[in-house]
């Protein structure tokens, strides 16, 4: 049985674990809500990150090369009823550079903005640092950018599937809404963006995978506080307390 270990609250390894869904991959969760100590993730990687994904003898990291060698190695299934299959290339060889070079920049984007999120947990706004106002800053420019290279509403970066690049700028911004942050990625020159993002949150694997709130202190230890962060969003739902108390009403 592989293995993957993986934060909850991570974007990489969601779009990792929504990966190995639509490839109708088994494999064992090994989860946990906040960073494990130095020494715990030393025994599985160098670079102390997580996803790793451990399938057989092989251990690797990095949620871009997990990603690639999901998709190198196993073959695709069914699509959803209705809905586009996940691309059967990591990338296309006759768009290779052009691809690679969307991949490159979405991971900026990825990496700019846990910056910012574990910067403020360390109590540090990006307001107040000028690194992580230079990546609020540097999120909006590649979210322009963005949208200039989706192909159209109807479709992602790549023409009739669902591409690694579709499910990472997805999970990106996803995060964003699943965090009290102060940043935002929808503006009304993004239309191809907003209908990629809502698109693919109707698929089944980002609903088994979903992004769930997380602020200081939220632990998911029971059911109602899960059901809770599923659905609450920087722009929509109370605090726990106030949902809990409307569920008894």
């Amino acid at each position: 049985m592989r293995k993957l270990l993986f934060t909850t609250g991570s974007p990489f390894a969601r779009a990792v674990r929504i990966v190995l869904v639509e490839k109708g991959l088994d494999f064992e969760r090994e989860e946990t809500v906040t960073t494990p100590s130095v020494e715990d993730r030393a025994k599985i990687t160098p670079t102390l990150q997580v996803p790793a994904l451990i399938d057989g003898e092989l251990t690797i990291w990095d949620s871009a090369v997990i990603i690639d060698y999901l998709m190198t190695n196993y073959p695709g299934v069914a699509a959803p009823e209705g809905m586009y299959s996940l691309a059967a290339d990591y990338v296309r060889v006759a768009e290779n550079w052009h691809d690679k070079l969307v991949l490159a920049t979405l991971l900026t984007f990825g990496e700019s903005t846990t910056t910012v999120s574990q910067l403020q947990w360390s109590g540090i706004r990006y307001e107040e640092n000028g690194h992580a106002a230079r990546c609020a800053i540097r999120n909006q420019h590649l979210l322009d950018w963005f949208e200039a290279q989706l192909i159209s509403t109807a479709d992602g970066f790549v023409h009739g599937v669902v591409s690694a690049q579709d499910i990472f700028l997805t999970c990106f911004c996803q995060f964003i809404e699943k965090r009290p942050l102060r940043l935002s990625w929808g503006a009304p020159n993004r239309p191809k963006l907003a209908s990629l993002v809502a698109r693919l949150e109707r698929r089944p694997s980002f609903q088994q995978e979903a992004a769930l709130w997380w602020e200081p202190g939220v632990t998911y230890a029971t059911a109602a506080e899960v059901e809770w962060a599923r659905c609450k969003t920087i722009n929509n739902g109370p605090g726990f307390s106030e949902w809990a108390s409307q569920r008894t009403i």
